[in-house]
Parts: structure tokens; C-alpha cells; sequence
């Protein structure tokens, strides 16, 4: 995986972070920590799942600056600017296919099979922004009915790359394929309200 892939998926998070602190009335050390949270906590799970030791951000603490300076960045620009309401969504997009097979790949790495890999992906991918809904109050956006295809895409992303690398020669466009699947998925959900069927019982609907 090329170093570059997870620097910027940190920081991606890491903006997307700053923008969910909107509304919150949050001061500057509150939005640099909803922001570090959300960069770093998916692959944090990941690499303890994995017992990769250190975990990435402590191997390399410049995950670390480069969270904390895309953060300071955002929280300035937006305090000048009105970002468009759709801004969050698309940069949470954007992170979800990065870090989505960034994890996938790192899990295969360490010689995970392909479903454990898959699910670690998705971890990667989802649960830095699960952080960082609880930490603002609000309930995490892969839980929500109209979560537009959230972890899904994930999950389809990470199984288009597993399956390539089963079937045919590594090659470095699988990852990128994958993280095209994922990022088409997540943004046509949002365009186009698609999502998977919401869980009713008889008695609810009776109700």
C-alpha cells in the first residue's frame, strides 16, 4: 500500500471530523480531538485486531501531524467560508474508500483470510466515524435508516479486491478498483436515497 494512500485518508477523516463538530459549539481542543479520533480510530481497531504492534499512528506519529494540521486548516477555513451541506458526506465518502482497503490490504498482509480481511476493512473504514458520532451525541451514521449504503459499500469495495487478488495477479490497480466500487456505491446511495430494507416486525406495523 503506498504510504500516501493512508496519509491522505487521514486527513480526509480528519476534515470530516472538523465538519461534523458544526452545530456543536465546540472549542478548538474539541474539534482537534473529534478530528484525531475519527482519522485514526478505525485503523487503531484494526491494527489491535491484528496485533499489529505499534499501531500505525504511534509507529508513525506524522499520521499524527498530518490529522492535527488538516484539522487546524478546516477549522479555520469553515470559520470564513460556508461549506455546503453535503461537504461532510462526500469527505466521509471519500475516507470510507481509502481507509476501507487500506485495511483490507493491510489485514491480508498479515496472512487474514479473505472474509476476515473484508470485515476488517470495513472496520477500518467505519468505526473512526462511529467515534466520532457517539462523541458529538449523535447516532452513529452506519446505524441510521437512511445511512445510504454506509458500511455496504464497504463491504462490496473490500470484496471486488479480495476477489481480485484471489483470481488473478496481484496488481496495484485492485486496490484502486476497489476503492472505486466503494466511493461510486456510497456517493450513488447518496444521490439517489439507496439503501438496504429497514428492519420492521408484524407488531410494528399493526401499530
Amino acid at each position: 500500500m503506498p504510504p500516501w494512500i493512508e496519509y491522505f485518508a487521514v486527513a480526509v477523516c480528519a476534515i470530516s471530523g472538523v465538519l461534523a463538530a458544526e452545530g456543536k459549539r465546540m472549542d478548538l481542543f474539541g474539534v482537534m480531538v473529534l478530528a484525531l479520533v475519527t482519522a485514526v480510530g478505525g485503523g487503531t481497531i484494526r491494527d489491535l485486531c491484528l496485533g499489529a504492534q505499534p499501531v500505525f499512528w504511534i509507529k508513525q506519529p506524522l499520521h499524527v501531524w498530518t490529522a492535527l494540521v488538516a484539522a487546524v486548516v478546516t477549522f479555520v477555513f469553515v470559520r470564513f467560508t460556508h461549506m455546503p451541506s453535503k461537504m461532510l458526506a462526500i469527505a466521509d465518502a471519500f475516507g470510507l474508500a481509502l481507509f476501507g482497503i487500506a485495511g483490507t490490504e493491510k489485514a491480508l498482509a498479515f496472512g487474514a483470510p479473505g472474509i476476515v480481511a473484508i470485515l476488517l476493512g470495513i472496520v477500518t473504514g467505519v468505526a473512526g466515524g462511529i467515534l466520532r458520532d457517539v462523541l458529538r451525541g449523535e447516532l452513529p451514521l452506519v446505524f441510521q435508516p437512511d445511512g445510504n449504503l454506509y458500511a455496504t459499500a464497504v463491504f462490496a469495495g473490500a470484496l471486488v479486491f479480495v476477489l481480485m487478488r484471489l483470481w488473478f495477479p496481484a496488481s496495484e490497480s485492485d486496490r484502486y478498483i476497489g476503492m472505486a466500487v466503494i466511493l461510486v456505491l456510497r456517493l450513488a446511495a447518496m444521490r439517489w436515497r439507496l439503501r438496504l430494507p429497514t428492519f420492521w416486525t408484524r407488531t410494528q406495523d399493526s401499530g
